[in-house]
């Protein structure tokens, strides 16, 4: 076992993000507000009758 955590550590593969987790969130963020807008803009259309 030791001989296993010995190569998983020398085996170490990093995968580098597109872009800096910080900017994930604001991503996101401006999805999940751009969603609210659509959301808002259909609020009162039942009631247009």
């Amino acid at each position: 076992m030791h001989a296993a955590l010995l190569a998983a550590e020398e085996a170490e593969v990093v995968n580098h993000l597109p872009m800096a987790p910080e900017a994930f969130g604001l991503v996101a963020f401006g999805a999940l507000m751009a969603l609210l807008a659509v959301t808002y803009a259909f609020r009162s259309v039942g009631t247009r009758h």
